[in-house]
């Protein structure tokens, strides 16, 4: 059978499941900075994150409510736009990278850490 018009990836999972998945592992990855999860999770939540965060560079309402859609929370979506975005407007794209780690005990599945490109500094809040 032929490969033509069959983009992304399927996780053996129905559609909904597969793009809450998604959502949860970029949540996670903007929470935390880095995340380790199997070699393909991680190859297709690179083409997901990097779309948002794309978007959450233009900052303008329309871009921001995309970017809150496409997290699980709305603090995520935050952090993505007001503290993660502006620190990487260096770069059009590559934003995170993909690096194999080891392989996992219990089925020996290649896992691999995602992770920012550039190294990201902590904003602190001002009280109101």
């Amino acid at each position: 059978m032929h490969r033509h018009g069959y983009k992304g990836r399927k996780f053996g999972r129905e559609r909904d499941q597969r793009r809450a998945l998604l959502k949860g592992l970029a949540t996670s990855l903007v929470q935390y900075g880095s995340i380790e999860t199997t070699l393909p999770k991680a190859k297709e939540l690179r083409r997901y994150i990097e779309k948002l965060i794309t978007k959450a560079k233009k900052g303008d309402l329309a871009n921001r409510r995309m970017v809150i859609a496409g997290l699980s929370t709305q603090e995520a979506a935050f952090k993505l736009v007001d503290e993660i975005a502006p620190q990487l407007t260096g770069r059009t794209s590559g934003h995170v990278r993909v690096v194999r780690t080891r392989l996992r005990v219990g089925d020996a599945a290649q896992m691999a850490r995602i992770s920012f490109v550039d190294e990201l500094k902590e904003v602190k809040k001002e009280a109101k």
